[in-house]
């Protein structure tokens, strides 16, 4: 794996490990800052994704940005990836042969950044990144130690859209994040 984030960025875009390359605009990389404390994963791009070459613009990506607006957050303060960095057709979930394929993208994303929290968001990341059987209704909001990380999955804002009565639960998870960078983050600041 390359070790510059432009050297990785460079070959994570000339990728072809897996289907899903064969049908993507482009590749969705990241975007954030590259010496964020917090780097957030979701599962996979959708169609606005794929064609802005950015994670999280769509409806939930404008969702996403106004949960952390309201903590004292936004994107120039984190880092944002996904585990796949093509877009599955129909915004399907990513297969685990597709998840196996791009996730040394990740990890090689995630050792370049070397956060101190990660926030899984949705099932699929969470599944994926922090335990197979997580039950992302029931465990959203909990804290886990991974190494030197703390993980917590939360809600994906797509299926807060689809179901607005769980915005509150999922704004809890946020309170708490915000919390967390405050008692354990050196250079995030969070906006008062």
């Amino acid at each position: 794996m390359p070790e510059s984030w432009d050297e990785l960025e460079a070959a994570c875009k000339a990728c072809t490990a897996c289907g899903l390359a064969e049908k993507r605009t482009q590749v969705v990389f990241g975007t954030g800052s590259r010496e964020a404390e917090v780097l957030f994963i979701g599962e996979g791009p959708g169609q606005q994704e794929d064609l802005k070459g950015e994670p999280f613009v769509g409806r939930a990506g404008q969702l996403l940005d106004k949960m952390l607006v309201a903590v004292g957050l936004d994107r120039s303060k984190i880092y944002i990836a996904n585990i796949v960095k093509c877009r599955p057709p129909q915004n399907r979930d990513p297969l685990p042969e597709e998840q196996d394929a791009c996730l040394p993208w990740l990890r090689a994303q995630t050792k370049l950044l070397a956060p101190k929290i990660i926030i899984c968001v949705g099932r699929i990341a969470g599944m994926k990144l922090m335990k197979p059987d997580l039950k992302i209704t029931r465990e959203h909001g909990q804290w886990f130690q991974r190494g030197h990380v703390l993980m917590m999955a939360t809600l994906h804002p797509a299926a807060l859209l689809r179901n607005p009565n769980q915005k509150p639960e999922a704004f809890k998870d946020f309170l708490a994040l915000r919390d967390k960078i405050k008692e354990i983050c050196t250079h995030t600041p969070i906006d008062e």
